[in-house]
Formats: C-alpha cells, sequence, structure tokens
C-alpha cells in the first residue's frame, strides 16, 4: 500500500465552478496507483469541492444561480464582513457543500460516473488562489 501527497494550486477569475478532474487524474497518473482512493481537500473556508455535472454548462450556471438566491450578498443580518459584502456569504456556501471529495481509483482511473467531474467551486468575487491538498492511497 502506498500513500502519496500532491498539491494544485488553482488560479480563479472569482465566482464560479472550475474543473479540475483532469488535474486530479493527472496526479494519480504520475504516481502509477492502480486501485485505491484518491481524496482531494480545499485548504479555504470560502470555496469548496463539488462532483457535478461536466457535460452540460447550464446545469453548473443553475447551481450557482441557485446559490446566489439561497445565501445572497448584501445581507444586513451578517456581521462578518471583513473581507466585503461576499465574505460571510461565501463560508455558508462552503459550509453548505464540502470542503473535501473521496473517490474510488481502479485500474489507474478514478471511478466518476460518466457525466460527473470534480470542481472548485469558487465562492468569491474576487481572483484567489486556492491552495488543494490530493492523498493518493493505493497499489501499484
Amino acid at each position: 500500500m502506498q500513500i502519496h501527497h500532491e498539491q494544485l494550486e488553482i488560479r480563479t477569475n472569482g465566482k464560479g465552478l472550475y474543473e479540475i478532474t483532469d488535474d486530479v487524474q493527472s496526479k494519480i497518473a504520475k504516481r502509477g496507483v492502480r486501485n485505491g482512493a484518491v481524496t482531494v481537500f480545499v485548504q479555504h473556508t470560502s470555496c469548496s469541492l463539488v462532483v457535478m455535472e461536466n457535460a452540460d454548462p447550464t446545469a453548473r450556471r443553475d447551481l450557482e444561480e441557485f446559490f446566489e438566491r439561497l445565501v445572497p450578498e448584501n445581507t444586513d443580518y451578517f456581521t462578518h464582513a471583513a473581507e466585503g459584502s461576499d465574505d460571510m456569504p461565501s463560508h455558508i456556501r462552503m459550509v453548505l457543500t464540502r470542503t473535501s471529495e473521496t473517490v474510488p481509483i481502479v485500474e489507474g482511473r478514478m471511478q466518476l460516473g460518466t457525466w460527473q467531474g470534480i470542481f472548485l467551486f469558487e465562492h468569491r468575487r474576487a481572483p484567489h488562489r486556492r491552495k488543494i491538498f490530493i492523498t493518493i492511497v493505493g497499489e501499484l
């Protein structure tokens, strides 16, 4: 059994979904793990990770719009606004989603469904550099 740690840095241009599936798969291929699991963890409190449809971009736009309505900015009852009106909403959106995803690896490939991809879900308006920690566990 092998354990490998990798990192990704993803530059965002503001709110939205940024697919990282190929980046994660390339880390698995680099390490040569054939069977096991990969855990992907984002090291921030104002973005998250989701497994989402990666074929039709309208599904991603609908998710983004849903979160805009679910947790709107400029809400008068938020007191935490140290970094602007999108500060507290970004934290709430992160809590409602996930900071990590675990996917099985079989024969060197992540076992995502046909239309699934792993996405960094940026909740802030401004561009950011997001750090993602990857742990690959398995057999060569």
